[in-house]
């Protein structure tokens, strides 16, 4: 049978009756540990793409690959050094590194399973992203807040 033949059931499934095809096959952890990883594992995916792309720490390379990615002499030199400097963008490398080293699957087994945990990954982790950036936004208005009213009792 040839990966892309459907008219067969899935090996894990075979002689099984029909409902007892919504657990994952044997070798994969069940679907909660999965959902569990999945928010589990974008929290530091989400933590190094903001660290690279907004934080202080990386100001130089950063500063570095916006002047490359605006100057690029062609496209491909520009794509790559905007790669670096874009969160969404960074994240799909922070997730493939994740996937290489932690072999987690989501859903399926196999490259399947490869594609759709990277991609969830992807989205929750720049789902943290968006809310920490919210977060931080409303801080340093609050700080601005109250810095402007200290200034004024003064």
């Amino acid at each position: 049978m040839g990966v892309w033949e459907y008219d067969q059931p899935a090996p894990h499934v075979r002689g099984q009756p029909p409902t007892a095809n919504c657990q994952p096959p044997t070798n994969m952890l069940p679907y909660t540990d999965q959902v569990l990883w999945l928010f589990l594992l974008s929290i530091p995916v989400a933590c190094i793409a903001w660290t690279v792309t907004h934080e202080e720490v990386f100001r130089e390379p950063r500063d570095y690959c916006e002047r490359r990615c605006e100057k690029g002499k062609t496209l491909l030199e520009r794509k790559f050094f905007y790669l670096f400097t874009c969160e969404y963008c960074f994240s799909h490398y922070v997730v493939f590194a994740f996937l290489l080293i932690t072999r987690f699957h989501l859903l399926m087994p196999g490259w399947r399973g490869l594609l759709i945990a990277g991609f969830s990954l992807v989205w929750i982790a720049n789902m943290y992203m968006s809310l920490f950036g919210i977060l931080r936004t409303n801080m340093k208005k609050e700080k601005t807040i109250i810095k402007k009213m200290e200034d004024e009792q003064l």
